[in-house]
């Protein structure tokens, strides 16, 4: 279905002309905008890091593997908005159209293609409760992930020209939907479950995680400014050509060379002797959530990194000011410290860093 009865949406760059790949951007005029999407259900299946993982657990669904988990620019399949909760069902029997897994950039290190979709996502459907709340005091709720996670919108007199408000409704939305994936990789460290009774340690902090998180962001904001958020199909259909050129980009190579890749790093990010779900099968994590990024450094790449940007400003306005997610407190907050009130995205740093100290003195003893 669509609110808001608008006109043709147009874009132009605001970053430097040196950026072609994704230069910030903002809307001349405003389209169509779906309402009354349904939220995400849950994330897709991701993959653990490596490639012919074993599995401890055999016939057990296991929440961070995923048979096949290495893609190429040609096997990624057509993107499916909200596409989880069947996901990995679909993949086990052959009929899932859409693909995640882990390819290899020269310019963006290890892409997790899961991430970049459900990020895209959350952007999505976040910019269609934004957009029409935009500058009123506002808040509404996801489901728990060890805390309840509320979206607060703040009370400001948004911009007269409705491109602008378009705009910064975008940009607010992907800065939100980037949040809400820096607080997965917190929650799981500190005991979420989707699946009760498997650790998803393993994939907590994983160096390609959040860099895949913000590419989806990015990606999406692109596809709203440019006038396809009409429609899911629209949507789904602007993914596609996103995911490719992005990839494309970046510079993305061959099954054989990502393959390639992993076993450089075999012992060094991951060690294939291992079985998921061990969370040290896992070696290399990035702690870091700035949402400035360069992709965690890959021994042996020559090639320049890309490094992605969140803006803290638009249109004049400083995105945190505008809106932000709030952690409560849930039901079982398993080892995750009760807030005080409730936790914002300034306090998730602390979270990180407490998560990667404990790592490393355990890392330390396995290696004496």
């Amino acid at each position: 279905m669509r609110g808001w009865l608008l006109s043709l949406l147009l874009v132009t760059g605001m970053a430097g002309a040196s950026d072609t790949l994704l230069p910030v951007e903002q809307a001349r005029r405003v389209v169509p905008v779906t309402d009354h999407l349904v939220p995400p259900e849950s994330l897709r299946p991701c993959c653990a890091f490596g490639y012919d993982l074993n599995v401890r657990a055999i016939g057990v669904p296991i929440p961070v593997y995923q048979i096949g988990n290495v893609l190429t620019l040609d096997t990624l399949g057509h993107h499916h908005y909200n596409d989880s909760a069947l996901a990995a069902v679909k993949d086990i029997v052959g009929i899932n159209d859409e693909k995640s897994g882990l390819i290899y950039t020269h310019r963006g290190g290890f892409i997790d293609i899961a991430h970049v979709r459900d990020t895209a996502d959350n952007t999505f459907y976040l910019f269609s409760k934004i957009y029409p709340k935009l500058g009123q005091q506002w808040r509404f709720f996801y489901s728990e992930e060890l805390g309840l996670r509320r979206i607060q919108l703040k009370a400001f007199t948004p911009p007269a020209a409705m491109p602008e408000r378009f705009t910064l409704a975008a940009w607010l939305a992907g800065k939100i939907a980037f949040e809400l994936a820096q607080w997965h990789e917190i929650a799981q460290w500190y005991g979420f479950q989707s699946v009760p009774g498997f650790s998803e340690e393993i994939s907590a902090f994983s160096p390609e995680d959040l860099y895949s998180n913000l590419l989806g962001a990015r990606l999406a904001i692109n596809v709203i400014l440019q006038g396809n958020a009409g429609s899911i199909d629209a949507y789904n259909k602007a993914m596609d050509v996103q995911i490719h050129q992005a990839l494309v980009g970046l510079g993305v190579v061959t099954r054989e060379e990502t393959e390639r890749m992993f076993r450089e790093v075999d012992g060094d990010w991951w060690n294939s002797k291992r079985r998921v779900p061990d969370k040290f099968l896992v070696l290399k994590r990035n702690y870091h959530l700035s949402d400035n990024r360069l992709p965690t450094a890959v021994p042996f790449e020559k090639v320049q990194p890309y490094e992605l940007h969140m803006p803290a400003t638009m249109a004049g306005f400083t995105l945190s000011d505008l809106g932000e997610l709030q952690i409560y407190r849930g039901h079982d907050m398993q080892r995750l410290p009760l807030p005080v009130g409730h936790y914002t995205p300034s306090q998730f740093q602390h979270l990180a860093d407490k998560a990667q100290a404990a790592d490393q003195t355990q890392l330390d003893r396995m290696q004496k």
